[in-house]
């Protein structure tokens, strides 16, 4: 069993959101020559957007890509802090096919149910994924202290999704979440961790050195057997 990540420095915001948008669109291209689709799992927040944009510029074959969310919040889709409608924005016009993982509502129950059912229509590897990180190292929606964390970081049954409820809730966005879950996030011909500035650099160097997801989640995913993470990082 190994696990492997690669870094890219990148020399700044703009270079990193360049290099990533050029590797997803390598991921995508590389699925669409071989599958009849490409499913790829974004990050929300604020910093892939710029990516997003770059990406949604490529000349892909748009209709055979399926876009959805690493993880939502629980929200109305017209609300603000709604990573799917964020998405749908940024690929506006492409004609990707851009899916919520989440209920219209924003039902915390229903959109679970909805979500199983969703990744049940997309079973196999994805064809990338992007994660981004807070500075409490969390990845996607998988918050050490909630009470669903190690549930979502390694689940029994094989669930592809899961309901996170963050203790405590973040002041930025106070919402139950529905999160893909480790095994599934890991599921796919590259993982993509994008993160900027010294303060997340200090966290990833711990995560680098010690496998302890309890303490930053996103260490799981570094140290995760058989992993092929992509780190692009920029001051």
């Amino acid at each position: 069993m190994t696990m492997a990540w690669t870094e890219h420095r990148h020399a700044d915001a703009d270079a990193a959101a360049q290099g990533l948008a050029h590797a997803l669109a390598q991921d995508v291209a590389v699925a669409l020559a071989t599958e009849a689709n490409a499913v790829v799992a974004l990050a929300g927040g604020r910093t892939p957007f710029a990516a997003y944009r770059l990406l949604a510029r490529q000349p892909l074959d748009w209709c055979r890509i399926h876009l959805l969310p690493g993880d939502e919040r629980c929200v109305p889709h017209d609300h603000h802090a709604c990573n799917a409608t964020a998405l749908r924005k940024a690929f506006d016009g492409t004609g990707a096919i851009v899916e919520h993982l989440t209920v219209p509502s924003g039902d915390p129950d229903a959109s679970l149910m909805h979500a199983r059912t969703l990744l049940g229509t997309h079973s196999g590897p994805f064809a990338s994924v992007v994660l981004g990180m807070g500075l409490d190292g969390h990845v996607a929606s998988l918050f050490a202290g909630a009470p669903q964390f190690m549930t979502a970081l390694h689940p029994r049954d094989g669930a592809a999704v899961a309901r996170i409820d963050p203790e405590p809730l973040p002041v930025e966005a106070p919402f139950p979440r529905i999160t893909l879950t480790l095994p599934r996030l890991l599921d796919a011909r590259r993982v993509h961790l994008l993160a900027t500035g010294h303060e997340k650099r200090s966290v990833l160097e711990a995560a680098m050195a010690a496998n302890a997801p309890l303490l930053l989640p996103v260490s799981a995913v570094l140290h995760a057997p058989e992993s092929n993470v992509q780190i692009h990082w920029s001051p």
